[in-house]
């Protein structure tokens, strides 16, 4: 069986051909990541026949992704903490004529937002997309924009849904983890008055003036710190990687009347001259007093940088802001597909780097693992290798180039690879059909 007819093994579109479709075209996507519907399709039948899926007004978005939800939950459930990552990008469709698109953060940009939630283990190994809001905003003054809701509130609205699976995972500890825009003092209460069902940690924002009249980063730092960290800055936006020292300082206090926290403050020591110190400010209502408690919250606030690498593969790897569908709708279906399409490149990398020596054939029909191994013309195994070695081929194929200073191959040179052993897989099953092999 196929990884997508396992992950959309409980599919119910309401038609046996639908789900049949869907199948086909998650396999037909991971493949060829890159390669748009009409390449990745292989066909024109084949292509019309996706474009007409996704043109089905008879299947919600959200109906595509519930197996994948169901299958990350089941993914979850062996875990003791599971941190739940929420987060907000931009879809800049601009210069597409797609029906329903709206403003983004400039009035003349066109598109939607997505706002997924993702769950990681604290090793960040991905275990899927949880759940998942997309909107385009509405006309600023419109009756629409004036009806529509606050859109601060998915940010708590996504903690009652985490605090809903938490439920069902009575053996699993669940960690809300966001940003900066989930610094909203509304979500620690509502959170309380559920009982704490699940963790929540998030950056703080706002340097609030709490109920004793002092302010809250003060009142953290003051005195000395409870130990320091140190870690690789990994290398982002034009600056080189970099080794970073941080002092750690934590405080219980009181954020609100009547609401206690916990505040961790990183602080980056003698950063580099002309560059800005890292420093991250965290609250969440874990107890987190000692170097311990406060050092495994950072650690698992640095895994956040996960949701923007299924960001990157989404955009990038997958090119869903050059998807040419006619409407918002449409789009939403096709993005619901290529979020599970990701998560499996995500998931390929970091398996391969946590868990070397899986089997390949679990992750691999035998033809992708042979071809590449073909392409790099180096001998082919009698039984399937290890996954950390097939990765790694894949990757070169992508132009990893495998030095000592390398480490593992990141997600771009995977997708790419992909692409070339999805292109040469074809090549050997159709030499099967025609008799050649």
């Amino acid at each position: 069986m196929s990884w997508a007819a396992e992950e959309f093994a409980d599919l119910d579109l309401g038609d046996a051909r639908r789900n049949k479709r869907l199948i086909k075209l998650a396999q037909d996507f991971a493949r060829q990541p890159m390669a748009g519907i009409p390449s990745a399709c292989g066909g024109w039948a084949e292509t019309q026949a996706a474009y007409r899926f996704f043109g089905q007004d008879e299947v919600d978005w959200r109906d595509i992704l519930a197996p994948h939800w169901n299958a990350t939950q089941t993914r979850m459930a062996p875990h003791p903490v599971v941190l739940c990552l929420q987060d907000t990008t931009e879809l800049d469709f601009n210069g597409q004529a797609i029906f329903g698109l709206g403003r983004l953060s400039y009035e003349a940009q066109r598109g939607m937002y997505l706002h997924p939630t993702y769950a990681v283990t604290p090793d960040r190994e991905p275990l899927g997309v949880l759940d998942a809001w997309m909107w385009a905003r509405a006309a600023k003054d419109s009756a629409a924009a004036a009806e529509a809701p606050v859109e601060s509130q998915r940010w708590i609205e996504g903690f009652e849904r985490v605090a809903e699976r938490a439920a069902e995972l009575p053996q699993t500890r669940l960690v809300y983890v966001a940003d900066r825009e989930g610094d909203i003092l509304e979500l620690m209460q509502r959170a309380q008055a559920l009982g704490h069902p699940a963790d929540w940690l998030i950056r703080s924002q706002h340097n609030r003036k709490l109920p004793n009249g002092q302010k809250l980063w003060d009142t953290v730092t003051r005195g000395e710190p409870v130990g320091t960290i140190g870690f690789t800055l990994h290398s982002r936006r034009g600056q080189p990687a970099r080794r970073v020292q941080q002092a750690i300082y934590a405080r219980r206090i009181e954020l609100a009347p009547g609401l206690e926290a916990s505040c961790v403050v990183a602080r980056e020591l003698q950063a580099p001259p002309g560059v800005k110190p890292v420093e991250w400010r965290l609250l969440t209502n874990r107890e987190a007093i000692d170097f311990e408690s406060a050092s495994q919250l950072i650690d698992w606030y640095r895994a956040r940088w996960d949701i923007e690498l299924l960001f990157h593969i989404v955009k990038n790897a997958c090119r869903i802001e050059a998807l040419q569908l006619s409407s918002v709708e449409r789009l939403e279906r096709a993005i619901a597909l290529y979020l599970v399409v990701a998560w499996r490149i995500a998931r390929l990398m970091r398996l391969g780097r946590n868990c070397p020596e899986l089997p390949a054939e679990l992750f691999f029909e035998p033809d992708e693992w042979k071809a590449a191994h073909v392409l790099l013309k180096k001998k082919v195994p009698k039984h399937a290798p290890k996954l950390n070695q097939v990765i790694r081929l894949i990757a070169t194929l992508g132009g990893f180039l495998g030095r000592k200073s390398d480490g593992e191959p990141g997600v771009k040179t995977l997708w790419l690879g992909l692409q070339r052993v999805a292109d040469f897989g074809i090549g050997l099953r159709y030499a099967r059909e025609v008799g050649a092999l």
